[in-house]
């Protein structure tokens, strides 16, 4: 429990007010289709600010990023000190170690009613991310019990489980100065690839239903791009249904990522990749969408580089079609059928959300394939059919028996693990694939 937890000092004499995150993203999705928004993030404050600008100058509906550091994100904030002290580059940006006011004239003149931010991070253990964020009046930010947990490190489940309920506790309280605060669950992108859409759509549901459950009424459900459009698209589709259904709160809305997994090294199948993810946005009705660059295979991208992507993105969404997402609000999927009998069986494990996600992990009732956290069972395993979409090779103790299509016949070996992990990337740059809508290469070549 967080009552131990004064009110950052400061909160309440930050002049301007921001606005709701998830408000204005629902609100500009649906006047300008889509929504966009980078990863960028800088360790000196000259170069961040000079980042932000650009992303709102970039032509399109864009919100801005701070993404914070490594040593930020694994609370070695000693490190961060050292760097900074000594003019050592960071690779984001450190704002616990930065003084307010700096990451206050950083945003000054740019986060705006226009222009919201949104801080990403990583970590499993926030709470001076978080009050940082408060002294701030940083409203934005996103994360997760689980998925910032099991990808990301090896502290125990449970204690990433009570730093989260703190950290939602501790946010929640910024209404108390009139400020609505908004999390983002990364539940949708757990270890980028090889999870099977049914299991993202899962857990992007349970940990927004745990943040609704300590204080957070405004939220966001991610989910990333995959393997096969139409997966992708009955995947997203398949959340916004359950949101529906079991959210306590219509203020939410669904952030589609780029493909997080190995990226294409060409230009062109980068914008293909990228291409094909903005028109799952679109035909899902996703209003938000956060991109990668031509340059993610190599190198950390430069400002340019996400302006590019940012406008490229937007390019596709003004040239594809809205889907109808209503017209499938009561289609019983593959996907949706194996994502509910993921969460009812959670929910019905214990009366506090936290505690059944330990269970659920300790019995397997959620078990992540090929994630190496001791608190994962390793029992489950996926791999990419001969269709392109993503299967469950073996379910182990996963609550779907009767459910699950299985379709691998042996087992899963280290080169087929390899070859579904570079399956992208090859079937993008190669230039015979007819991978992705016509419309997608010709703005490539533009």
């Amino acid at each position: 429990m967080t009552d131990h937890l004064p009110l950052p000092e400061g909160a309440a004499d930050l002049e301007e007010r921001p606005v709701d995150f998830g408000e204005f993203v629902r609100r500009r999705g649906t006047a300008d289709r889509l929504v966009v928004q980078p990863r960028m993030g800088f360790g000196d404050p000259v170069r961040m600010r000079e980042g932000l600008l650009a992303t709102k100058l970039a032509d399109g509906a864009t919100v801005g990023t701070l993404t914070l550091d490594s040593y930020t994100r694994v609370g070695d904030l000693e490190a961060v000190e050292t760097a900074l002290r000594e003019d050592i580059g960071l690779n984001g940006y450190p704002v616990v170690n930065h003084p307010a006011a700096t990451t206050a004239a950083v945003l000054d003149g740019i986060r705006d009613a226009t222009f919201p931010v949104q801080v990403r991070h990583g970590s499993a253990t926030p709470l001076d991310i978080f009050r940082a964020l408060s002294r701030l009046r940083l409203n934005a930010t996103e994360g997760g019990p689980v998925s910032y947990c099991l990808p990301y490190g090896r502290i125990p489940l449970a204690e990433s489980v009570r730093n989260w309920e703190d950290c939602c506790e501790l946010y929640s309280w910024l209404r108390d100065v009139g400020v609505e605060p908004h999390l983002e669950t990364f539940g949708g992108c757990m270890m980028g690839q090889l999870c099977p859409p049914s299991q993202l759509v899962a857990i992007s549901l349970l940990e927004a239903l745990f943040f609704a459950r300590h204080g957070i009424r405004s939220l966001s459900l991610s989910y990333a791009q995959q393997t096969d459009m139409g997966q992708d698209q009955e995947a997203v589709l398949a959340l916004r249904r359950l949101c529906a259904e079991l959210l306590p709160t219509t203020n939410w809305h669904i952030v589609v990522y780029a493909y997080m997994g190995v990226y294409p090294e060409t230009y062109r199948g980068a914008h293909r990749l990228l291409g094909r993810a903005a028109a799952l946005a679109v035909t899902t009705g996703a209003p938000r969408l956060i991109v990668k660059t031509v340059a993610e295979a190599r190198r950390i991208p430069t400002v340019t580089e996400n302006v590019l992507a940012l406008e490229y993105a937007t390019a596709i969404a003004r040239a594809t079609e809205p889907g109808d997402p209503a017209a499938h609000e009561h289609t019983d999927s593959q996907t949706y059928r194996e994502a509910r009998a993921l969460v009812d069986a959670v929910l019905n494990l214990h009366d506090d959300l936290g505690q059944a996600l330990l269970i659920a992990f300790r019995r397997g009732y959620l078990d992540v394939p090929y994630c190496v956290h001791p608190d994962n069972a390793g029992r489950a395993r996926s791999h990419i059919d001969s269709d392109g979409r993503l299967r469950w090779a073996e379910t182990g103790n996963l609550p779907l028996h009767g459910i699950a299509e299985r379709t691998a016949v042996r087992k899963i070996g280290s080169a087929d693990l390899l070859k579904d992990l570079f399956h992208v990337r090859m079937a993008y740059d190669d230039p015979q694939s007819e991978l992705g809508d016509p419309r997608v290469g010709e703005l490539a070549r533009n």
